[in-house]
């Protein structure tokens, strides 16, 4: 039985409150983000990189995952590194949509300069780790005890992916 298809798409604002709604399950979790709960769009808008962002949509036309970026830092240096966020809903999960979400982010990021992505990933989240690593992220190591959580220290494991192409020159 062939899984039923998807499409990728530029994410706009009208996508908000399915994008808004994915965020709130991973936020649910535990183990997605430090978030407690989602901003508003025009916050979450302010805070992420203008392009990429990208929806993953049913054939039907309902979103079914997201990514998108922020910048590390104001500094100029840092214009071409970027922390990205990947997330899928909980009943489309299985279907591939994140490898694609992820490698779309991968390609079109790359198109805009951007020379190095990186993730801070929960190490309970072994579905996001399997993930990035199989997307071409390397581990560049541990921060422990980076941020408490519902009153428990947790850690974050960094992984990096460089381009072969954006900032080689």
């Amino acid at each position: 039985m062939a899984l039923p298809a998807f499409r990728i798409d530029p994410m706009t604002p009208d996508d908000w409150s399915q994008v808004r709604a994915i965020y709130l399950e991973g936020i649910a979790t535990g183990n997605a983000t430090f978030e407690t709960d989602a901003p508003s769009w025009d916050d979450w808008d302010r805070a992420h990189v203008a392009e990429p962002r990208l929806v993953a949509r049913d054939t039907d036309g309902p979103v079914l995952g997201w990514v998108a970026v922020t910048p590390v830092s104001g500094r100029c240096v840092y214009a071409g590194v970027a922390d990205l966020s990947v997330y899928v809903s909980a009943a489309a999960r299985g279907r591939g949509i994140g490898r694609a979400l992820l490698q779309a982010l991968i390609d079109s990021s790359e198109r805009t300069g951007i020379w190095t992505l990186q993730a801070g990933i929960f190490p309970e989240n072994a579905p996001s780790l399997a993930l990035h690593r199989a997307c071409g992220f390397r581990d560049v190591g541990r921060r422990e005890r980076i941020g408490k959580m519902h009153g428990v220290w947790r850690d974050v494991l960094l992984l990096e992916r460089r381009s072969q192409s954006a900032g080689a020159d």
